[in-house]
């Protein structure tokens, strides 16, 4: 067995670590998240970058902020000269594999990754472009509102459904076909991520995981504000999901955190069956599984639903590690998904001197072996919907500082206020830390320049989907190669010879005739 330790990410979508059994939710029914939780490591204060998909997914592939890369929002191209951790990996001896969603946008689709074995689930093109000289209005197509709410429920199948059995299936494969390997002598350490759409709505959940949840026990959102009590900036994302205007009943909000408590189990159950294809090939002991997202969801919260703020229920992500090296514990330093390209360096034994750009982020492999981390940070950027200006967070300590130019600072105290009920930005006894936090944002962003760029780059892509709707060029969606005449028997194979290649674990004996 190798010394360097493979590497297996499983990621979900819009998951909020509050919803988790291994983060305290009393109900979440989460067995294999809280299985690796207890032999691995909790992080407890982790975030997104930014709270939206493919913002947040870029900075998490390449260790950057989203305005170090111009990756702004839905379509935004992730430029193939950006770095990531796959190519990272690759150099260091790993062979490489995305099975699921990463939301790339633009014409590569692989980013670095050696295998990618199945297509994406959103388009990768410039359509869910934002207009910042048009802020409130709602991008085509685009189907954040409370009708989504208003149609959560049960179902047998649904495109996520889909997508998801296609993405656990294609994983377990690829992870047997490294078995396959090892069978033969290649001893290639190997890094997977599979990254699932669940538990992002629509709220739609099979029967097997629905019943796992009765009404009685789904408890309502703690803390809601009416359109008037919010913030600026909340309550332009409250008009732009129309949750300022259209009302939801109890029943409705109830039934939508149900089956959000369904699909988490759903997507747990698919953690569950890649760690047991890794135990099932004898590679579990010599894997570091970490489980994360890409972002929460507020889920009534607030009054607010999805995402799209740096509140805690939206920015905070789970983070958990388990493997060798990683002992047992939490760790409650602020990081963030940048931190992920600088660890996954640290554990294939590279370092600094192989980057080609550098990164936001710091490795967090001496969290996870119980040392002392003297970073305790993390920074979130929004620039996309129901905003006219880009959106700061600095989370450092307990404090949680948000800012943007069109609204009123605001100042949370997260030890004392984990609900974030109340704005200190104005409170004398918060005066220093308000001034201190103010000034940074001044000294890291040029907030102006930035604007500019982002409502130039929304033109461009503006025009240029104009152009693709009219036929110019070709789709980006991938495709996964597949040759039928290479699969299973064929006429050009030796069957004895592949019987035992793909039999796993082979017979010691080797194939007889």
């Amino acid at each position: 067995m190798p010394d360097t330790p493979n590497i297996v990410i499983v990621m979900a979508d819009q998951l909020a670590p509050h919803y988790c059994g291994a983060y305290g939710h009393k109900v979440a029914k989460t067995p294999h998240i809280d299985a690796l939780a207890t032999r691995g490591m909790r992080f407890d204060a982790a975030y997104c970058n930014s709270p939206l998909c493919a913002p947040s997914r870029f900075a998490f592939m390449s260790g950057q902020l989203i305005s170090r890369i111009a990756a702004y929002d839905n379509a935004s191209e992730f430029k193939a000269t950006v770095p990531t951790f796959a190519h990272y990996l690759k150099t260091l001896g790993y062979r490489t594999c995305l099975s699921g969603k990463m939301h790339f946008v633009g014409p590569d689709q692989k980013h670095g990754f050696q295998d990618r074995v199945t297509t994406d689930i959103y388009p990768s093109d410039f359509a869910w472009t934002p207009d910042w000289e048009a802020p409130d209005e709602r991008i085509d197509k685009w189907y954040h509102d409370m009708q989504t709410v208003k149609e959560s429920g049960v179902a047998i199948a649904t495109f996520q459904t889909d997508y998801d059995d296609e993405v656990g299936f294609a994983a377990r494969r690829w992870l047997i076909d490294r078995g396959r390997d090892r069978a033969a002598g290649d001893d290639a350490p190997f890094a997977m991520v599979a990254s699932f759409i669940h538990p992002h709505d629509p709220y739609v959940a099979q029967p097997e995981w629905w019943n796992l949840y009765s009404d009685d026990e789904i408890d309502m959102p703690e803390f809601v504000l009416s359109p008037d009590e919010q913030d600026p900036f909340s309550r332009r994302v409250m008009d732009g999901i129309e949750a300022s205007y259209v009302p939801l009943s109890e029943e409705e909000v109830r039934r939508a955190r149900r089956a959000y408590l369904a699909n988490v189990s759903f997507f747990d159950s698919q953690v569950g069956k890649i760690v047991k294809t890794l135990e099932d090939m004898g590679e579990l002991e010599n894997t570091i599984v970490i489980v994360t997202a890409d972002h929460g969801d507020m889920l009534g919260e607030r009054g607010l639903w999805y995402k799209m703020n740096f509140f805690e229920p939206s920015a905070r992500v789970p983070l958990i590690m388990a493997g060798p090296g990683v002992v047992q514990g939490t760790a409650a330093n602020a990081c963030s998904l940048v931190d992920i390209l600088p660890t996954l360096v640290d554990i294939g034994g590279g370092d600094g001197s192989i980057l080609g750009e550098p990164v936001d982020g710091r490795s967090l492999m001496p969290l996870a072996r119980g040392d002392n981390d003297p970073v305790d940070e993390a920074i979130g950027e929004y620039c996309a919907e129901m905003t006219p200006c880009p959106v700061f967070m600095i989370r450092r300590g307990p404090l949680k500082y948000i800012h943007c130019n069109a609204d009123p600072a605001q100042l949370y105290d997260l030890a004392k206020d984990p609900l974030e009920t109340t704005n200190v930005a104005s409170d004398p006894a918060y005066a220093d830390a308000a001034a201190a936090f103010a000034a940074e944002i001044a000294r890291r962003w040029d907030n102006e320049r930035l604007r500019n760029d982002i409502i130039a780059t929304q033109k461009s892509r503006r025009a240029l989907h104009a152009a693709m709707e009219a036929g110019a060029g070709e789709a980006w969606d991938y495709n996964p190669p597949s040759d039928a005449a290479q699969q299973y028997v064929r006429n050009n194979m030796d069957w004895p010879v592949a019987a035992a290649r793909f039999r796993f674990p082979p017979l010691k004996e080797g194939p007889k005739r």
